[in-house]
């Protein structure tokens, strides 16, 4: 890691500073080749399981649909359904395969040259248009798959657990707040979130130092609590303000009304 990148952030940043010197330099694989069709079924492979039972997922699907090879898309768009599911595929993980198999034959998913040109916008909104893919696994392959120096993931529990450990706050920091304490960080942002999820495997060893100062997060404006609930209440009918009604009657007014009733009846009868 350049140590000039880390020397502007510990300048913007006092209790980073402390973190980067607890750590040491940023230790990290060196990347691989990025194939977008690949790294997003790995990540939908991934979900919700652990690393082992993920990686076999993905091994039978090698073994089933690519004969040995990783299948391209228009394999995964032939496979049959029951050969994904007997591969260990969910229902909706099945669903996300093939529509990305679908965007990628579209071009919404476009080839590693490409994807290289694209800014880290850009990026987010093509892949996120395929079913499965959020924009977290999207910032994941910027950081790792592509080395894209300022991506913070505000909603990764991880980096949102670090910063809470780090800077000793009580509870975790809303991600609209985090991302905008960030901005000191531009535009080495996946640095920091770097040393911020090393920051939790300091506290489990009990190594994590103390922040060197107390910080106070942006405010970030929340609705009040009847106005939310109110844009949740469905709408209510209006209604028709109705003709002003008479007043009841009352049991004179109603005994005299009888005997109007019954001297018309009395006429009526009379004139026949």
């Amino acid at each position: 890691m350049n140590a000039q990148i880390l020397a502007q952030l510990s300048r913007a940043d006092p209790v980073l500073a402390g973190l980067i010197r607890a750590v040491g330099p940023v230790k990290a694989d060196p990347p691989e080749d990025c194939h977008p069709f690949q790294v997003l079924s790995r990540a939908i492979a991934h979900q919700q399981l652990n690393g082992t039972a993920a990686n076999t997922i993905l091994r039978r699907l090698v073994e089933s649909c690519g004969q040995g090879a990783f299948p391209t898309p228009q394999m995964v768009l032939d496979a049959p359904v029951a050969t994904l599911r007997a591969a260990g595929f969910s229902f909706a993980k099945v669903a996300a395969l093939k529509d990305l198999a679908t965007h990628t034959i579209a071009q919404v998913v476009p080839e590693a040259a490409e994807l290289l040109q694209l800014s880290d916008e850009q990026i987010i909104t093509r892949l996120t248009q395929v079913r499965g893919i959020g924009r977290w696994t999207v910032e994941m392959l910027l950081m790792f798959q592509l080395r894209r120096p300022d991506v913070l993931p505000v909603d990764d529990f991880g980096v949102r657990a670090g910063f809470r450990a780090a800077y000793g706050l009580a509870r975790l920091p809303h991600p609209k707040a985090l991302a905008l304490w960030g901005e000191r960080w531009k535009p080495y942002r996946s640095t920091a979130a770097w040393y911020l999820w090393r920051a939790l495997e300091l506290k489990r060893a009990g190594t994590l130092p103390a922040p060197a100062e107390r910080i106070r997060l942006p405010r970030v404006k929340k609705r009040r609590r009847a106005a939310a609930k109110a844009a949740r209440r469905p709408a209510r009918r209006t209604k028709t303000p109705r003709a002003r009604r008479a007043p009841k009657a009352t049991a004179r007014n109603n005994s005299r009304a009888r005997r109007r009733r019954a001297s018309k009846a009395g006429l009526r009868r009379g004139y026949r």
